[in-house]
C-alpha cells in the first residue's frame, strides 16, 4: 500500500493579506506626504527669508557707501556694484521659490526693491506668498515691505 503525504499549501500571501498591506501603506502615505510637503514649504520660505535679509543688508550697505540705491537690473542679472556686499552666486543661482532675483530702481512707483520674478515659471499660489509676507510684515501683499508688484513679481521694498 502506498502512503500519500498530505499536500501543503503553496507558500505566499493571500489576496486579502496583500490588500490589507496596501491599505495600511496608503493610510501611512496619506498621513506622511502632507507633513513632508509642509516641512518642504517651511524650509523653502525660511531659505527665501534668509536670502532677503542678506540682500536687504547689502542694499543698505550699498546706499551708505554710494549715497544711492543699486541700479535696476535685468531679471536674473546681479545689479552692478552690489557684488561688493554679497556673493554674486547667491543672487544668480535663483530663488528658493523658483524664478530669479530681480532688482528694481525707480519703477513700479518704488525707489528701490528686489525680489523674485517668476518669469514664465508658474508663481507660487497667493496663499503661499501671503504666508511668506507674514514673515516680513503684515501678511498683506498689497502693503508693507513685501508686496506683489505685478502678476509674477513679489518684491521686498527697500525704499518706497
Amino acid at each position: 500500500m502506498r502512503q500519500t503525504t498530505p499536500r501543503s499549501a503553496p507558500a505566499g500571501f493571500t489576496l486579502v493579506e496583500l490588500l490589507i498591506v496596501v491599505v495600511i501603506l496608503a493610510i501611512l502615505a496619506a498621513v506622511v506626504i502632507p507633513v513632508a510637503n509642509n516641512v518642504s514649504n517651511e524650509a523653502e520660505q525660511s531659505s527665501f527669508a534668509t536670502d532677503v535679509s542678506i540682500f536687504a543688508t547689502a542694499y543698505e550697505l550699498y546706499f551708505q557707501v554710494n549715497d544711492d540705491w543699486p541700479p535696476d537690473s535685468g531679471s536674473g542679472a546681479i545689479p552692478s556694484g552690489i557684488d561688493k556686499y554679497l556673493r554674486a552666486s547667491d543672487w544668480t543661482k535663483g530663488t528658493p521659490l523658483g524664478g530669479v532675483w530681480d532688482s528694481e530702481k525707480d519703477s513700479f512707483g518704488i525707489t528701490s526693491a528686489f525680489g523674485v520674478h517668476f518669469m514664465g515659471v508658474t508663481p507660487k499660489p497667493t496663499a503661499y506668498m501671503t504666508q511668506l509676507d507674514a514673515l516680513f510684515d503684515d501678511g498683506d501683499l498689497n502693503t508693507g515691505v513685501f508686496q506683489q508688484i505685478a502678476n509674477d513679481r513679489f518684491y521686498y521694498i527697500v525704499r518706497e
